[in-house]
């Protein structure tokens, strides 16, 4: 599975700005990723934004938008913003520890150019792993032990040759995947779904202590945050963003992992399976993508005569779109949760969960504050 759209990386500005207002922006109500992004076109830095007053911010911001820009140096905003200065400014007395801006010259290149680029980094290791090249190795949390395996030996294959394995520090294919990326010269980073501070699950802590004194652990979440359902689908947009491509080792039909393999595609990365027994649970899920047109790999040699630019695979099918305008009715002029569109549209949460990432991605939607939804440019 090919993609086609590979963004350049963008250039950092030249004078970063205030972290407090890249926080500010960043905890500021009803203003998501994509509506900081937009403005980040419009105002030369975040501090500019909250300059310009009511009358100076754009048009296309709708009412409460515009509200809570103009009052974001004030109230609830403002305490918000003092209370994770001082918890980021605590964190950041021990060693190997850094708070990457999207301006920071050492923010990952290949992150900064996605549509949806967190605005800030929480990194606990070794920040310069995140600029290299790199694959996202994901797969099921209940791997087989044959799943697991392959897992570690292809990680610790691939980062012999200076290859960063990039995971979520889930159980299963992505803490196997950590593993083997330990064990190379390229080392390996967990991109986190709570705060780089409080590792989940907790069976994972000790790999997380490996990882975080010879490798990289990577958050966008403020310190502090607990594991919460709905962080974990959209942390995998960073797994595939900081890579080149993805290859998932292992994965059920309704596994996670097909979320980060169609986010890697919006991206602009490459999709790699392994194959399995037509008979195994966990193979459905890559023989899904292969027919998808994700390029199925057997050895580390074959992923990297991928990344060397050896020919495709077919091309993929065609997005199921269907789902677009009925959902975004439901959703309306008003914030939604997930599971309020899931009750309002008769469907179980985890399908709405993928459709709203869907919709994220083409800007359709995006995500608030406390895991709720909104349409855009209403």
């Amino acid at each position: 599975m090919q993609a086609t759209d590979t963004q350049p990386a963008a250039p950092p500005p030249a004078s970063p700005a205030p972290l407090a207002d890249w926080l500010r922006l960043s905890l500021t109500p009803r203003v998501g990723l994509l509506t900081a992004h937009r403005l980040l076109t419009d105002f030369p830095s975040p501090g500019a934004i909250f300059a310009a007053g009511h009358g100076g911010l754009p048009d296309w911001l709708n009412a409460a938008q515009a509200r809570a820009l103009a009052t974001a140096t004030s109230g609830e905003t403002a305490d918000a913003v003092a209370a994770g200065l001082d918890a980021i400014h605590g964190w950041l007395q021990q060693p190997s520890r850094r708070v990457l801006a999207l301006d920071d010259p050492d923010y990952p290149p290949a992150l900064r150019a996605t549509p949806d680029a967190p605005l800030l980094l929480y990194v606990h290791g070794r920040t310069e792993l995140l600029a290299r090249d790199a694959l996202a190795m994901v797969g099921s949390r209940n791997a087989s032990a044959q799943g697991a395996s392959n897992a570690t030996r292809l990680a610790e294959a691939l980062s012999a040759t200076g290859l960063v394995i990039v995971s979520g520090l889930a159980l299963g294919i992505d803490a196997a995947a950590h593993e083997g990326g330990l064990r190379g010269e390229g080392g390996t980073v967990a991109v986190l779904g709570t705060g780089v501070d409080v590792i989940y699950p907790r069976r994972n802590a000790g790999l997380a202590s490996r990882i975080a004194g010879q490798g990289c652990l990577v958050s966008e979440y403020p310190l502090g945050t607990v594991p919460r359902a709905s962080n974990f689908p959209k942390r995998n947009r960073i797994i595939s963003g900081l890579a080149r491509a993805v290859l998932v080792v292992e994965a059920a039909a309704g596994s996670g992992s097909l979320i980060t393999a169609r986010l890697a595609l919006a991206q602009g990365r490459d999709v790699y399976a392994i194959p399995g027994s037509i008979h195994a649970t966990l193979a459905k899920g890559c023989h899904i993508l292969i027919k998808e047109g994700a390029r199925l790999v057997e050895s580390a040699d074959d992923v990297l005569a991928a990344l060397a630019g050896q020919p495709p695979g077919v091309a993929g099918a065609a997005p199921d779109d269907s789902f677009v305008d009925p959902l975004l009715a439901a959703l309306g002029d008003d914030p939604a949760t997930p599971a309020l569109l899931a009750l309002r549209r008769g469907l179980d949460l985890p399908a709405v969960q993928n459709q709203l990432l869907a919709l994220e991605l083409a800007g359709l939607v995006e995500r608030l504050p406390g895991g709720m939804f909104q349409r855009c440019g209403r």
